[in-house]
Formats: structure tokens, sequence, C-alpha cells
């Protein structure tokens, strides 16, 4: 279990690296999208390349942060529901609806995905759109985004066994602070971290 805790460790590492990547591709996808309509309104110039540029960013951040969202328990859960149950029931259904429905889907979309990108590859598919980007970038980001999500609920499935056999903390605990807060924490933090610089002799 020891081992398996340590391989634990390493797919949230690396999940968290790009979940935190991720966000700043949303940060890129809302700046090309303001300069696009800024260009477009000011000089009546529009490119088709750049508009696809925000849809594979956007593609990019739907995909690739699944993983990310599973760690930080993130996803649509019926709280009203499990907040009834207890911690192992909990866990139980967890590790039922990982190994029945999660972890077959990804392996269905990772086969159904890697063609798709082989074929667009192997094409040098290109959008059929004027001045379009090539697409076998985009088509990547289904296999790889649903192997993310099967790596994260590997290590999500040996979370919830490690609890139910006594040999780790409840996964499902949200006696913490909310993300929420954890957010407003980290605001402020940076906030009274600036104030600081900003005062004259600091």
């Amino acid at each position: 279990m020891n081992l398996l805790l340590r391989v634990v460790r390493t797919i949230d590492g690396l999940n968290r690296a790009v979940g935190w990547g991720v966000m700043w591709l949303i940060l890129a996808a809302t700046l090309i999208s303001a300069g696009n309509a800024v260009v477009r309104r000011v000089f009546g110039v529009s490119s088709n390349a750049w508009l696809e540029v925000q849809w594979y960013l956007f593609a990019a951040v739907f995909m690739l942060g699944g993983g990310y969202a599973f760690l930080r328990n993130a996803h649509v859960r019926i709280d009203f529901l499990s907040a009834k149950l207890s911690a192992r029931s909990r866990n139980w259904i967890d590790v039922v609806g990982i190994v029945v429905f999660v972890l077959p889907l990804c392996v269905m979309m990772i086969k159904l995905g890697w063609p798709l990108f082989e074929r667009a590859w192997a094409s040098g598919e290109m959008s059929s759109n004027a001045g379009g980007l090539i697409r076998w970038p985009v088509y990547l980001l289904i296999p790889v985004g649903f192997a993310l999500l099967a790596l994260q609920s590997i290590a999500e499935l040996i979370k919830r066994i490690a609890f139910l056999l006594g040999r780790g903390s409840d996964p499902l605990d949200h006696t913490g602070p909310s993300e929420a807060q954890m957010l407003a924490k980290e605001i402020a933090a940076a906030e009274a971290q600036k104030a600081a610089v900003a005062r004259p002799g600091a």
C-alpha cells in the first residue's frame, strides 16, 4: 500500500501541475478574444486562425482539466444525498463509480480518440475555414485528456481503498476550507504582500 500511495502522490503532482498550467490557458484565451474584438472593431480585420486558437485553448482547458477537477473533488456531486451517508458509504459509492463508469469511459475514449489523431497527423488535416489551423493538436487533446483523467481515477480509487482499509484519511472529507475560502485567503495574502512592498521603507 505504501508503494501505491507514492504512486498516488506522483499522479496528484502531475495533474496539479497540468491544472495550474491550464489556468493560464484561460487567461490566454481571454486576451486573444479581447484582442480579436478590438482589431475587428477598430481596423475591420478578422482572422479565422486566431478565432480557432480560442477554440483550441477552450478545448485544452476542458479536456486537460478533468483530472485536476477530480483531484480537487470539484466535479458535480449530489451533495444533499451524499451528506446523509456515512463516510464509508460515500467512499464505496465512489469506488463502484470509478471502476464501473469512469475508467471504462476513459479507456473507450482513448481507443476512439487515438486513431482520430493518427489520421489527422498522417494526412495533415487542416480546418475547412479559410486561414484555419491544422487539426491534429486539438484531436490529440482527446486521448491525452482522458489519459490524465484515467490516471487520476486510479489515484482516487487507491485513496478510497486506503481509507476503507484504515490506511488513509477520508478523501471525501469536506470539513476543511472550501475552494472559495482558499482562493480568498490567497488573494488576501497577495494583497497584503503588495501593500507591504508599496509602503516606503518596506
